[in-house]
């Protein structure tokens, strides 16, 4: 509500005053606050004099009132706002304008690719329509390879040497493959099947060991996961995972070489990725896959599975994996 304060009269003031008070009420909408308008002017009006009578012969001068325009009331204009989600586990209105943003970009790039965005502090996620697709892990299943080496070391069922430790470290560091091997063949059990029976326990619930490319079955090399596989991977990493191995492995990610600065990292240095990154050349053609985190406190975790169908090669996966990241996590 607008106050006026009145002034008391002075003993100079003789003429009585008539204030005229004009207003106007704008309404308000749900969606915006009310808007109050000031009057204008207040408007003194004076007591007439006598007017004096001109002589015969003069002629009577004739007078024009001045024109007044009265107040005009403001108009209120508004500009159309996107509705956020009424769900509250849905993503905010900002992720959701680059979720479309990228969905549309994903359209125009060779392959199929599929995707989960989540928000670990509100708990929200997104899946992409190809989400829950099988694409070959690549080299993304070290990771939980990497999971399952500390979860039995802490167990006691294994003890890590010095060496498995340096091979765990070049697995995520430069995605070795060798390292990946000899930790494989070690610790796979007589059975081969250790591992594997394992997996489900991080989330990766639709890993699937594909037979007939190896002579050792399973074998890391030849699985198939889904993008849902990988979120909940990395999300178990995260909240799961013994913290001294967290911190590691957190650490690590965010420090890869060169050969892995793509796909999640395409978020940019300002949010502090981090990212295991996966790439061959399968049947089917290449695929191309990063999973990894960003934001403080790794706020966000992307998990990215590109299948490039034979219609691109590694650098069309590497730049639709990193633009993907940007899009949805630059700036956030």
């Amino acid at each position: 509500m607008s106050a006026f304060t009145s002034r008391p009269a002075t003993a100079a003031m003789i003429a009585i005053v008539t204030v005229a008070l004009g207003g106007c009420t704008v309404g308000s909408t749900a969606s915006g606050p009310t808007a109050h308008v000031t009057p204008s002017a207040l408007v003194a009006t004076p007591t007439p004099a006598s007017t004096p009578v001109p002589p015969p012969s003069a002629a009577v001068p004739t007078t024009t009132a001045p024109t007044t325009t009265a107040p005009t009331t403001p108009t209120l204009t508004t500009t159309p706002v996107a509705a956020c989600p009424a769900d509250p586990t849905a993503v905010d209105c900002d992720l959701q304008h680059r979720i479309a943003a990228t969905n549309s970009y994903i359209d125009s790039r060779p392959g199929t690719v599929g995707y989960v965005l989540r928000d670990r502090t509100t708990g929200a996620s997104y899946h992409s329509p190809q989400a829950g697709t099988p694409v070959w892990t690549a080299s993304t299943i070290k990771l939980a390879m990497v999971v399952d080496l500390f979860t039995r070391n802490n167990a006691g069922t294994i003890s890590l040497t010095d060496t498995d430790r340096t091979q765990i470290q070049e697995m995520l560091h430069t995605s070795d493959d060798d390292a990946a091997d000899a930790l494989w063949f070690r610790y796979a059990g007589d059975d081969h099947q250790a591992f594997n029976n394992d997996f489900p326990n991080y989330g990766m619930t639709d890993l699937r060991p594909i037979a007939g490319f190896s002579k050792f079955f399973p074998y890391w090399g030849f699985q198939k996961c889904t993008p849902d596989d990988l979120d909940r991977l990395i999300h178990y990493v995260l909240t799961e995972l013994d913290p001294a191995d967290r911190a590691y492995i957190v650490d690590q990610l965010q420090n890869v070489g060169t050969i892995q600065q793509w796909g999640v990292w395409g978020a940019g240095s300002a949010e502090h990725p981090g990212n295991k990154d996966g790439w061959s050349e399968e049947q089917g053609g290449w695929v191309i896959n990063s999973v990894g985190f960003a934001g403080p406190d790794q706020r966000y975790t992307l998990a990215i599975m590109n299948s490039l169908n034979g219609e691109g090669g590694y650098d069309d996966g590497v730049a639709t994996d990193s633009h993907v990241a940007e899009l949805l996590l630059a700036g956030r």
